[in-house]
């Protein structure tokens, strides 16, 4: 969260933008305190799960606020869970990979948003390898690297999904 507050400062957005550093499940706000929340590269690990959706995460944000996460995930989904050129990387977190489809439903069906965009964002390759080549030399696993991940999806089943909502008004009695 430091790390972050320092880049929210200096692009003059810290009055507007906070950092946290805590459990998914166990947000320290109250229903309804945020006009928008927004998850890049995490919502993945705690959203797929059915319930956090419209048990947690919604309603964090008030009646019409906006709600944006870009995920990585596939082209589409597959019996197995994951494509046959994937399979020697695949390990646990990444059964959490889902197309873009597979986001859509599982907030639609909680019927508390209008889906306003989900859609596979061009080129998520050459998004991933700076990450990549960054996470290679910081993180220095020998039995994993993005890199390789990358490479051997020789079938460009891998993707990167943008999902925006707006969390609907409630329905008035007539």
């Amino acid at each position: 969260a430091t790390e972050n507050l320092k880049r929210f400062e200096e692009a003059g957005v810290a009055d507007r933008v906070f950092p946290i550093h805590a459990e998914a499940h166990a947000l320290p706000y109250a229903e309804g305190f945020f006009d928008a929340a927004i998850s890049i590269d995490s919502y993945e690990y705690y959203g797929a799960d059915e319930v956090y959706f419209p048990c947690t995460y919604s309603k964090l944000v008030k009646q019409g606020g906006q709600f944006g996460i870009v995920v990585p995930g596939l082209t589409k989904e597959f019996d197995k869970g994951y494509p046959d050129t994937l399979a020697k990387f695949w390990h646990g977190d990444m059964f959490s990979f889902h197309s873009g489809e597979w986001w859509r439903r599982l907030w639609e069906k909680t019927g508390l948003v209008d889906i306003t965009a989900c859609y596979d964002i061009p080129d998520p390759k050459e998004i991933w390898r700076p990450w990549a080549d960054w996470a290679e030399v910081n993180f220095k696993n020998p039995d994993f690297t993005d890199t390789e991940f990358i490479n051997a999806d020789t079938n460009n089943d891998l993707a990167l999904i943008a999902m925006t909502a707006v969390k609907k008004q409630p329905a008035t009695a007539e």
